[in-house]
C-alpha cells in the first residue's frame, strides 16, 4: 500500500549539476510513490550527470531545460511550471546554483523559474550538495544564509564518503530523508509548542543471558506517529523497544529493552510533555528472577519452572500523575484485541484512566505497513479506515491536536 502522505500535492523538482544527480532518480520515484505528481526542471549542467531521458521515463512528464523551449504556447515556461507548484525542491542545489539564486541572477531556467515562483505561495527547498571544502568555504556560506533570507528553506546535508574521495560534510540528503523533510515541511504545524512522548516497540523480558520474552511487536506504528508528530511540529521523545527501525528525522530517540527500563525512560521524560502515546507492546508479566547463566537441560526431561511476577502498568501509572489528571498532560493508550475490539478498548480506556483509547485488530497488524484504527473517547467512537501506517498516524496525529486545550 502507498504512502499517500503528498497525495495531491505537484513538486517541481529541480535538477543542478552535481553527481548527486543520480540520487535524483529515486527520490522522483520516492515522491511519486507518496502521491505527488512530479515535474521535472534541469539546468545544463545537470544533464551532464543525468539525461533528461531517464527523467522524463522516471517521472512520467516531459522534461524541461530551456527557457526557451517552444512546447509552451506562450514560450514562458519559467511562468507556468511554477504557478500550479505546492513547492519548488532543488535538489541537488550545487554551490554554483545557490550562488546563483544569492544574486538573483535569471540566465537560466532553472534560477529564472526560481526567481519568477509566487513566493507567498510556492515554498523553495534546497537539497545542497557539494565537496566539504566548497561546503565549508565562507562564500558559500554567506550565500545560503542570503537565500534563507530572501525566503529559501535550506535543507540539512549528510555526513560521509563523497565522490571525489574526501569524506566530511556536503553529501545531498537520501531520497527518503528529502520526502520526510518535504512532507514534514507541507504538514500544517497543528502541534507546534508541544512535547510529545511516545513508547514503541515491544519490550524484552530476559530469562537467562541469551532468552526472553517478547512479542511480534515491530514498533511500525509508533514511529509513524513519531514521525508525524514531528512534521506537524512537535518536539518529539521516542521510547523505543528492541525493534529495527531507522530513528525518523528530527526525533530523539532512547533505546530500552525491559518493561521497567521503559517506565523509567518514560518517567524521566515526562514531565515536560504535554502529550504521552503509548503504542508500545509492554510484555504483562516477567519472570521473577533472571538466571546468571543460560538454563541447560539437566537430562531429565522436566522443563525448568518459571515463576513470573507482574510488570508496572506504564500507562496507568502516567495516567495518575499530577499533569495528567489535571489535564496538562493528555494521555493516549493503544489496545491489541482480537476481538471484541469496541468492547475491550472502552473498558480498557475506563481501567487505564485516560481520555482516548486507540484500539486496532491484533496480532494481526503487527509488522504490517497498514492497519485501521478505532478511537474511543468520552463521546464515544470513531474509526479511522484501513491505510498505511503514515497516513494513519498524519490522521491521528490531527485526531490528537484537535483534542488538547489551546495554549
Amino acid at each position: 500500500m502507498n504512502d499517500e502522505e503528498l497525495a495531491g500535492k505537484h513538486i517541481v523538482l529541480g535538477l543542478s549539476g552535481g553527481v548527486a544527480c543520480y540520487k535524483a532518480a529515486e527520490l522522483c520515484r520516492q515522491l511519486q510513490r507518496a502521491g505527488a505528481t512530479v515535474q521535472v526542471v534541469m539546468t545544463e549542467a545537470a544533464a551532464q550527470f543525468i539525461t533528461p531521458v531517464t527523467m522524463q521515463a522516471l517521472s512520467g512528464r516531459p522534461v524541461y531545460g530551456s527557457q526557451w523551449d517552444a512546447r509552451e504556447p506562450n514560450n514562458m515556461p519559467h511562468i507556468n511550471l511554477s504557478r500550479n507548484a505546492d513547492a519548488v525542491l532543488i535538489a541537488p542545489a550545487s554551490a554554483d546554483f545557490i550562488a546563483r539564486l544569492a544574486q538573483g541572477r535569471a540566465d537560466e531556467l532553472l534560477s529564472l523559474l526560481c526567481l519568477a515562483r509566487p513566493r507567498e505561495r510556492v515554498p523553495l527547498l534546497l537539497a545542497p550538495a557539494m565537496n566539504r571544502e566548497m561546503w565549508a568555504h565562507p562564500a558559500t556560506q554567506r550565500n545560503l544564509a542570503q537565500v534563507a533570507q530572501d525566503g529559501a528553506t535550506v535543507l540539512g546535508v549528510g555526513c560521509g564518503d563523497q565522490a571525489c574521495g574526501e569524506t566530511g560534510d556536503g553529501r545531498m540528503l537520501e531520497p527518503h530523508e528529502l520526502v520526510e523533510e518535504l512532507t514534514a515541511f507541507l504538514t500544517p504545524k497543528l502541534l507546534v509548542g508541544r512535547k510529545v512522548l511516545i513508547t514503541a516497540g515491544p519490550t524484552f523480558e530476559a530469562i537467562d543471558p541469551v532468552r526472553g520474552i517478547t512479542n511480534h511487536s515491530s514498533g511500525k506504528m509508533g514511529f509513524a506517529i513519531a514521525r508525524a508528530a514531528r512534521a506537524a511540529g512537535a518536539e518529539v521523545t521516542l521510547v523505543a523497544g528492541p525493534v529495527h527501525l531507522p530513528t525518523p528525522r528530527g526525533v530523539r530517540r532512547i533505546d530500552v529493552q525491559s518493561a521497567q527500563q521503559m517506565l523509567d525512560a518514560v518517567l524521566q521524560q515526562v514531565q515536560s510533555a504535554s502529550v504521552f502515546i503509548a503504542t508500545a507492546a509492554v510484555a504483562d508479566w516477567r519472570p521473577a528472577t533472571q538466571a546468571a547463566h543460560k538454563i541447560k537441560k539437566d537430562g531429565s526431561g522436566e522443563p525448568p519452572v518459571l515463576r513470573f511476577v507482574e510488570n508496572p502498568d506504564i500507562l496507568a501509572t502516567v495516567a495518575q500523575l499530577p499533569q495528567a489528571r489535571s489535564g496538562a498532560l493528555y494521555c493516549v493508550g493503544f489496545a491489541a484485541e482480537s476481538e471484541d475490539l469496541l468492547a475491550q478498548s472502552s473498558a480498557k480506556r475506563l481501567r487505564k484512566g485516560v481520555p482516548l483509547l486507540v484500539g486496532n485488530i491484533g496480532p494481526a497488524t503487527f509488522g504490517q505497513d497498514d492497519n485501521a484504527l478505532l478511537l474511543v473517547d468520552a463521546n464515544g467512537h470513531r474509526e479511522l479506515p484501513r491505510a498505511s501506517k503514515r497516513v494513519l498516524a498524519q490522521q491521528l496525529v490531527a485526531e490528537i491536536a484537535a483534542r488538547l486545550p489551546h495554549h
